[in-house]
């Protein structure tokens, strides 16, 4: 295995596959599961296949951009949210950017409009890569940039 990236509190990674070049993420070891926010989400079939397209807004506080983005579904789950509330949500696999490195996670959609990050990033995409130091924040970017 290679050497564990140390990443702070809160990362900008992006999700290539998806067109988000750039997204504030709180890095939430509490956080089994990874979520995105998204809102407008549509299923639909292609191919014979379960797809699901949603809209977000990927900087918080800040709604003028929009991205639409369409993935395949490997998945519906029921996530117990930090407040107890359980919601299905829809569960997407694509590619993380995270400084140099690049791999597959799994992540389940939900709004996330009046939360403090348009993204989580769980312990269960972290593993066996990152570890996190909760002092610092933004060391694999310049960060903070669409805070």
């Amino acid at each position: 295995m290679k050497e564990k990236i140390i990443v702070g509190w809160r990362e900008t990674l992006s999700l290539p596959a998806l067109g988000i070049k750039s997204i504030n993420a709180k890095i939430d070891t509490g956080a089994k599961t990874s979520c995105l926010h998204a809102f407008k989400i549509k299923a639909f079939t292609k191919d014979g296949l379960q797809w699901v397209r949603f809209w977000l807004h990927p900087r918080q506080k800040d709604d003028s951009e929009v991205i639409i983005c369409e993935a395949p579904v490997i998945d519906r789950r029921i996530v117990r949210n930090s407040g107890g509330y359980e919601e299905k949500r829809y569960v997407i696999r694509t590619d993380l950017q995270l400084g140099t490195e690049q791999w597959s996670i799994d992540i389940t959609l939900t709004n996330r409009e009046n939360m403090a990050f348009r993204m989580l990033l769980g312990r269960t995409a972290m593993r066996p890569r990152i570890i996190v130091d909760p002092d610092a924040s933004f060391l694999l970017s310049a960060g903070g940039d669409n805070i």
